[in-house]
């Protein structure tokens, strides 16, 4: 009896213990969906374990890192959608570490709610499923909070933690990026999940409108513009890397261009970027122009219609072009590397 009682009191206090047990068996199924034969647990251990078959691979390396969606979250809070969200958390995870040369194994998830809505979480776990089965990795494991009080009841915030796996000779630094080679961009999906509370306040406190309301410029609503999840370049990158030589990629987060594209750079180049060489999604001209946001500005907090960026010999680049076309992904040929002086940026814009 007194057992039970316990129970109910912390039940009371807004934790529900059942609830999460039935949402634990709820979700194995799901993420059953994403296991490769590498996951010998099942959901709902004390930790996930992952049998590491390193192959032909000579020097392994665990590669990892770590993300969260950010205040993208409050667009799904307003439409009250939450199976695309772990898209966009699994893929501002695998996009880091394929960017280091690795390939993704697993990935974990932490979902804090304020109270535990089974329906609502499965939908998150939905997602991040999807996003496990395009980036091809096994989701073997996360932890689900209830927190009220901390968190109102119709909230949640997300984290996910990666680990892949590389060979040491094929890890990618940048440190091989020389004068002469050339920079193609990977076209992004549209915002991806960087720069929200920026757009939010130029489209809410600004311009006073609603996630519903329908935008001629995107062809959609407000809200499902925002919503669209971050592109995971898992496959492509794995697609290229087969048949040519890859000398820095850079994953296009938070800091835009400016900020990502020299993190891979030797202190003795820079790179010249041709602004004119691709369109940006309209809703990149849409949020400068409404929030009067300088050119600057916009290179440093958003992805501008890029996601990605490769370097690449000058030799190879044409070829790569024509096979990522191939592959239906918007690609372009964005700029090139230059020696860099002393005391110059290490990313210039021209066009």
């Amino acid at each position: 009896m007194q057992k039970k009682q316990e129970k109910s009191k912390y039940a009371e206090a807004g934790v529900d213990i059942e609830a999460g047990n039935r949402f634990v068996d709820l979700i194995k199924p799901i993420a059953g969906k994403t296991f490769s034969p590498g996951v010998i647990t099942d959901i709902g251990g004390f930790a996930g374990l992952f049998s590491l078959n390193i192959g032909a691979i000579k020097n392994p390396v665990l590669v990892s890192s770590t993300d969260g969606v950010g205040t993208k979250l409050k667009i799904a809070f307003m439409l009250d959608k939450h199976d695309t969200i772990g898209i966009d958390l699994v893929a501002m995870c695998v996009n880091d570490i394929i960017v280091q040369g690795a390939a993704p194994l697993f990935l974990l998830d932490y979902i804090s709610m304020g109270k535990l809505d089974i329906l609502k979480a499965r939908d998150i776990i939905k997602g991040i499923a999807a996003g496990c089965i395009e980036a091809q990795c096994s989701l073997i494991g996360g932890e689900t909070a209830e927190m009220p009080g901390f968190y109102p009841d119709d909230e949640y915030d997300l984290a996910g933690f990666v680990v892949g796996l590389a060979d040491n000779h094929e890890l990618l630094d940048g440190s091989e990026i020389a004068v002469g080679h050339q920079l193609i961009g990977i076209g992004s999906t549209g915002l991806h999940s960087n720069g929200y509370s920026l757009v939010r306040k130029v489209v809410f406190e600004d311009l006073k409108m609603s996630v519903d309301d329908y935008v001629q410029d995107f062809g959609r609503s407000l809200g499902e513009e925002l919503l669209e999840p971050t592109r995971i370049y898992v496959q492509i990158i794995n697609n290229l890397r087969k048949d040519f030589h890859l000398y820095g990629i850079s994953h296009i987060t938070g800091g835009g261009l400016i900020e990502n594209i020299p993190r891979i750079l030797p202190r003795t180049c820079k790179v010249i970027i041709n602004k004119s060489s691709w369109s940006p999604q309209p809703v990149f001209p849409f949020i400068q122009k409404a929030g009067r946001i300088s050119e600057n500005e916009m290179m440093r907090t958003f992805n501008n219609g890029i996601g990605l960026v490769i370097v690449v010999s000058e030799k190879e680049s044409n070829e790569i072009l024509s096979r990522l076309n191939a592959m239906k992904e918007p690609a372009c040929l964005i700029g090139y590397v230059e020696q860099r002086k002393n005391n110059e940026e290490a990313i210039q814009f021209v066009g």
